[in-house]
Order: C-alpha cells, then sequence, then structure tokens
C-alpha cells in the first residue's frame, strides 16, 4: 500500500474553514448549469464525473485536522470516497420551471458541506420544462485555490459535443487510496513545518536587511499613487439596509441580457464592461429601495469589485479587490456611470489590471473557479457594503456528454452582515447574473432582479438615443 503524501492547508485555506464557525456562514460557491436535451443517466454521469477526477484530483481528498491542535489540517486522499455520496441526483415537482429549480437550488446552497468527507457536491436535476435537466456545483472556497485546484465542472465539459477521450492510463479502475495519515505523522510534519520556518525566516531578514534600499524602494513604488484611494478605504462603508445579521437560510434569483448591450452602452459613454455591470447593479439597488419606501437620497453604498491583475508568471494570475461607489443617491442613469468609471479609473491606475475578456478562454469555464479566489482575498468587511464579481466565461459553447450547456447562473457566497451577493458570468454572448440572498431579509429579492432589467434598459435607451451630447467626459459636468 503506498504512503500517503502529506500536504499542508495554506494559511487562507484554514481561515476560510474558520469562517463556518458562525451558524450563517457558508463557505462554499458554484453555479446551475442548464442543459438542452435529455439527462444522462445517473450510472453514466458518475462515471463521466470519476473518469475526469483525475484532472482535478483534490476533489478526492478529504481535511485531516491535526492531533491536539497541533500545527494545520492537511489534505488527505479519502480512502472511504464513494461516487455515490458526491454525484447525487433530484427532480423538481411539476411544471419545472425557473421558480422550482433556483429554489431547489437555494436550498442546496443552504446546507453546509460534511467536513468528514470531500468537500464538494454535484446534484443532477431532472424534470424541467422542454424536456432539460441542470447540474448543481457546490464546492468549499478552501478546495478551489484557482492554481492547485480548480472547480469540478471545468473538468466536466467539454468545447465539442464529442466527450474528450480519456487516457488508456487515466481510464476509471480499481482505484486504491492510501490510509490516512497517523497522528505520529501528522506531529512530526508539524514540527519539520516549525523548524523550517525558524530557519527560513531570519535567512529573509537578513536578506532584506543587506539590501535596505531596495526594499524601500519598493515599498515607495507599492504606496505611489494609492493616496487618496488608501484613506477612502479606511473609512467603514455606510449602514444599509442590505447590511444586517444574516441566518443560513438562502435565497436565489437570476436575470440574463447580451453582452452585446452591456458594450454598446460602455462604446457610447465610456469606461468599461465592468463599469456598466456596477452602474446596472447601482440602478437595481435603488429601484429595490425606492420599492421598500426607503430614503435614497444622497445615498452612496460602497461596492467590493474583484479584479484580475497581470501576474509574472502565467500559471498564476492573482485577484485584488478594489471599492468603488454606488451613487444610490443619483437619479441620472448617466452620472452614476460616471462617478462609477472615474472611481474605478482612479483605483486601477497603477495596476495592471488584466481585461475582462482575458480571465477565461474559451476552452476554460473558470467562474466558480475565480469566485473561490475572491474568498481568499484578506479584505476588511466592514469597508464595503456589497460584492458584486463579474467574471466572463467561455465565449463558444460548451457540451457535457454531448448534451449542449444553455445557461450558466454563477452562485456567489455572503459573509458578515451582508444579506446580498451578485455574481456575473457571460457565456456564449449573455451575461448571466446571479443573486445570493438571506432567505429571511431578502424576500423580495426578485425586485432587485427586474430591477437590473429596468436598469439596462434605462441605459440603452440612451445608447440607442444616439446620446453623445450628453456623455459625461472626464473632468466635464453633465449637460442638461
Amino acid at each position: 500500500m503506498p504512503t500517503h503524501p502529506l500536504i499542508e492547508l495554506t494559511a487562507a485555506d484554514v481561515s476560510l474553514l474558520r469562517e463556518e464557525r458562525a451558524a450563517s456562514a457558508h463557505m462554499h460557491v458554484g453555479g446551475i448549469s442548464l442543459f438542452a436535451g435529455p439527462a444522462p443517466s445517473i450510472v453514466e454521469l458518475r462515471a463521466h464525473v470519476l473518469a475526469r477526477l483525475e484532472r482535478v484530483p483534490r476533489y478526492r481528498t478529504t481535511v485531516v485536522p491535526p492531533p491536539l491542535g497541533i500545527g494545520r489540517p492537511h489534505w488527505a486522499v479519502d480512502p472511504n470516497f464513494t461516487i455515490e455520496f458526491h454525484v447525487r441526483h433530484a427532480a423538481l415537482p411539476h411544471p419545472g420551471d425557473e421558480r422550482e429549480l433556483l429554489t431547489a437550488a437555494a436550498r442546496l446552497f443552504s446546507q453546509r458541506l460534511d467536513r468528514r468527507r470531500p468537500l464538494w457536491e454535484l446534484w443532477m436535476v431532472e424534470g424541467l420544462e422542454d424536456g432539460r435537466f441542470a447540474i448543481v456545483t457546490k464546492s468549499h472556497q478552501a478546495l478551489v485555490d484557482g492554481v492547485v485546484a480548480v472547480d469540478l465542472m471545468t473538468a466536466l465539459l467539454d468545447a465539442g459535443s464529442e466527450p474528450e477521450p480519456e487516457p488508456s492510463s487515466k481510464r476509471q479502475g480499481i482505484w486504491l487510496a492510501p490510509p490516512l495519515p497517523t497522528s505520529a505523522q501528522l506531529v512530526a510534519s508539524a514540527v519539520r513545518d516549525a523548524a523550517r520556518v525558524a530557519v527560513v525566516r531570519p535567512l529573509r531578514l537578513a536578506a532584506l536587511a543587506a539590501r535596505p534600499a531596495e526594499v524601500v524602494a519598493g515599498a515607495a513604488a507599492g504606496a505611489a499613487g494609492l493616496g487618496d484611494r488608501v484613506s477612502r478605504r479606511l473609512k467603514p462603508a455606510p449602514p444599509s439596509p442590505l447590511n444586517v445579521p444574516i441566518g443560513p437560510h438562502r435565497r436565489l434569483a437570476r436575470t440574463a441580457m447580451p453582452v452585446a448591450d452591456l458594450k454598446r452602452v460602455k462604446d457610447t459613454f465610456g469606461g468599461t464592461v465592468n463599469d456598466v455591470v456596477l452602474a446596472v447593479v447601482a440602478g437595481a439597488v435603488r429601484t429595490w429601495m425606492t420599492d421598500r419606501g426607503l430614503q435614497t437620497d444622497d445615498v452612496e453604498l460602497r461596492v467590493a469589485v474583484p479584479v484580475a491583475v497581470e501576474a509574472r508568471r502565467r500559471e498564476a494570475r492573482p485577484i485584488a479587490l478594489l471599492h468603488a461607489p454606488l451613487p444610490i443617491g443619483e437619479p441620472d442613469p448617466l452620472v452614476r456611470l460616471e462617478r462609477i468609471r472615474r472611481a474605478m479609473s482612479e483605483a486601477t491606475a497603477g495596476h495592471d489590471v488584466v481585461a475582462a475578456e482575458r480571465l477565461t478562454s474559451s476552452e476554460r469555464f473558470a467562474p466558480p473557479t475565480v469566485l473561490a479566489q475572491v474568498a481568499r482575498l484578506r479584505f476588511d468587511e466592514r469597508r464595503f457594503n456589497l460584492l458584486v464579481a463579474n467574471v466572463p466565461g467561455p465565449t463558444e459553447d460548451m457540451f457535457l456528454l454531448g448534451q449542449r450547456l444553455e445557461t450558466v447562473v454563477p452562485v456567489p457566497f455572503l459573509s458578515g452582515d451582508r444579506s446580498l451577493a451578485v455574481a456575473v458570468t457571460s457565456y456564449a454572448g449573455t451575461a448571466e447574473f446571479g443573486l445570493l440572498g438571506d432567505l429571511d431579509k431578502l424576500a423580495d429579492i426578485d425586485v432587485l432582479a427586474d430591477g437590473l432589467d429596468a436598469s439596462i434598459e434605462e441605459l440603452l435607451t440612451l445608447a440607442r438615443r444616439g446620446r453623445r451630447a450628453r456623455r459625461v467626459r472626464r473632468g466635464t459636468p453633465p449637460v442638461g
């Protein structure tokens, strides 16, 4: 029997697991993938997942806690791994419409993953209208780091209708897992890690002390250009009706719009597609507050926006978290867009931010992977009211066992006293908005989804009229 490799969880992994100490915290992300055509049999789907697990080996691993709290937990291959536990089957009650699917998925995302097993689930949901089926995936953020491990759907989908053949050496046969590491092995690993840190840290400090000018210059360069941006971040976000204590149960809503509409607004009035997304969200929150009879005058919330920053190594693309205003109190949609554009332009100044279209390619399905990376950012949750993540997906059609992927609804995560999170994924020319809310605090989450539709239509109407004269230019106040 082979020995078990000891893979220690990173500090970020441990932090994500600790986040779930609160009963209301669920640190998993995923999505709802809707497919055209009849569903495969559950036996066929499980066989497909088993064959593709070679591409995501961490999905066979479980978390082994350290004995007596000595050291960090470790990833270890689960010797009791069974595909039947992780790949499950469900059916919707007639008529199997979108609302029933979202309700079922929200219940799944309200349940914490079993820590005694690999931290993921995949549900095949049948009974949808028009003979379609859905796949709901849920993976713990500690499991998916975007570098060593990616989300399972990345491995399951193919760019063509014919599934990619697996190498003969990786075809599913009899699989034997090594035994879990013993307590003695875990303690020995913790001792080795402590000894390594004790040796390496003084060497690093000595190296820095040998070239103080370079260290100071590097620190100055890193701080250059931040200025007011840093001071704004240090100010806590204002209170809002979205920032309230939440429970463990979730509610889902979604809407979709053509990516071409977002680009048309961008091309007409300036900025980026991400700026337009934020302006659309701002308009939706304003509509929601008005519908609740809440005061919107002079209200400005703060949004956290993950962006990709160019890395030196091609295989690693770090994610940075920027902050921007959501000018809810501004009635003019173009002024809202311009204020967001200016703030994002200032926030990205001096950073080599990657264009949204380059985050993913047509051969990859990365939205859940990027959402998991966002959770690893060290951010102060007091500094923003709402997380909005815009993650481009494949531009071409993708397939699962020959069935075409029609729609992708990203499912983000709630953290702190935030009753709403928004994730956006583009796929084959459509931008899909996934809204995750607290079940009790956002019973009217559909008002937000409808507000997204109304907000983009408001901007599109102005763009169709060719209102370039009203375009708010840099340094110039709006006209009219």
